[in-house]
């Protein structure tokens, strides 16, 4: 098993994903399609789906990350978290791949170490793809 959480049914653009943002809260949902929009802009390959409630983008057909809307935050997480460098020190979790980037209103963010773990997650699962 290559340890690659696939998703066949993942389609370039997902009318459940455009309907699940469409339900949030404004503010955090804005916050989370913001983040969902610079996954989906990292290659031609992406692909989305809802997974388990959450718009998750995928490489192909392999899940690299997903956002989530909770009740006072928003979660920009990555199934392979735990082997993408963290220079910024953002992501969270103590699961054995998965981490995430919490990003609460009114906390200021590190943009740009988060647009960089979007983009090295999707380099290592494109890597990862190659490699299976």
């Amino acid at each position: 098993m290559d340890g690659l959480f696939r998703f066949p049914g993942a389609v370039r653009h997902s009318p459940a994903v455009g309907r699940w943002f469409e339900r949030q809260p404004p503010g955090l949902g804005d916050r989370a399609e913001r983040w969902f929009d610079a996954m989906r802009s990292c290659g031609e390959d992406v692909r989305e789906l809802v997974h388990d409630g959450w718009p998750t983008a995928c490489a192909g057909d392999a899940a690299f990350a997903y956002v989530s809307v909770h009740a006072a935050h928003v979660n920009v997480g990555f199934y392979r978290g735990a082997d993408l460098p963290d220079p910024a020190g953002l992501l969270q979790g103590t699961g054995k791949r998965m981490r995430h980037v919490k990003l609460v209103p009114g906390e200021e963010a590190d943009e740009e170490a988060l647009a960089a773990l979007v983009e090295d997650a999707y380099r290592d699962m494109k890597r990862r793809l190659d490699e299976s």
